[in-house]
């Protein structure tokens, strides 16, 4: 079957875009308990383990303070590829999303990759990871990712009215390219990190997969399931709180979420710094955000620029 794990980065901030990404991997031998970090541990490690050559897969929070960005990099590019620049990567895991961004007055794309990584260093990453892989007859694995800019972020919530919508509807985008492009027939396990204090998502999930018949099984704090059927291929849907700690899919997904949307932050960075002389830069997080916001206005309105086609207004 497939397992597939979500999770997504950027959901707080007011400037810069959000990011939610699925990574699926193929598993020849579903049988529980499966630990992808212990079948993988030649390759990989969590962030409690004792490093021995491997690589750090674990909640991106836990990486970025414990690697910062260099830490991100080294994950995601060694099990994802490594792309020449930024526009590459965005080719590569979330190609519908370029035009969006490419509206965007900050974005180029030029940024060089990787950044902290040296080639040779992915190389040996990629191989090691490859080599686990192959031993523990996983893969191949599929990465997508949802980029939502402050103008459609915008537009989403007074759509729906709360912030949730923005997580319904980049879920349901995953879910779609999922189930439509995963090759072969095998079922499906979604591994999701719950939306907030949210327990029930039938409703999210059938408007996202109209043709399937959504069944609930739990809906707890703990856990929240669901099953699909009447489509092709089976599908079952575990929404839990944490689920970075449970499942290596998602601990990467959350990775790839993070790595790429500070990567787009270094450019948006850039560009106003370019006009804005020792401008301090942001992560977009509030407070901060309000400091950047006020420093950029004037040059805000030089480009003719709406407050809300940068600021997230939740």
């Amino acid at each position: 079957m497939w397992i597939i794990g979500i999770d997504e980065a950027g959901y707080g901030p007011n400037l810069g875009p959000f990011v939610m990404t699925s990574v699926a991997c193929r598993v020849l031998d579903p049988s529980p308990p499966l630990d992808l970090w212990a079948l993988l541990r030649s390759a990989v490690r969590r962030s409690e383990d004792a490093e021995e050559g491997q690589f750090l897969i674990d909640d991106s929070k836990l990486v970025y303070t414990a690697k910062g960005l260099a830490g991100l990099e080294y994950g995601v590019l060694a099990t994802l590829g490594a792309p020449a620049t930024l526009a590459a990567l965005i080719d590569l895991i979330c190609p519908t999303d370029g035009d969006e961004l490419r509206r965007e007055v900050w974005y180029r794309g030029v940024q060089t990759l990787p950044i902290h990584a040296t080639p040779a260093q992915l190389e040996m990453g990629a191989a090691r990871f490859e080599d686990a892989c192959a031993a523990a007859s996983l893969g191949p694995w599929q990465v997508r990712s949802v980029v939502v800019c402050p103008p459609r972020f915008n537009a989403l919530l007074d759509e729906g009215g709360t912030k949730g919508h923005i997580l319904a509807h980049a879920l349901a985008q995953l879910l779609r390219w999922q189930y439509g492009n995963l090759p072969g027939e095998d079922d499906l396990v979604f591994f999701i990190d719950k939306h907030g204090g949210r327990n029930t998502y039938a409703a999210m999930i059938q408007h996202a997969l109209p043709d399937g018949i959504v069944v609930a099984e739990r809906e707890s704090l703990a856990c929240s399931s669901y099953h699909i059927h009447g489509l092709e291929r089976g599908a079952r849907l575990v929404f839990q709180p944490r689920a970075d700690a449970e499942h290596l899919c998602v601990a990467l997904a959350s990775m790839v979420s993070k790595y790429l949307r500070e990567v787009l932050m270094l450019e948006f960075n850039r560009f106003w710094q370019e006009h804005i002389p020792d401008l301090k830069p942001t992560a977009g997080y509030p407070v901060d955000a309000a400091r950047f916001f006020q420093a950029i206005r004037q040059t805000i309105e030089k480009f003719g620029l709406r407050q809300e086609s940068l600021w997230r207004r939740k």
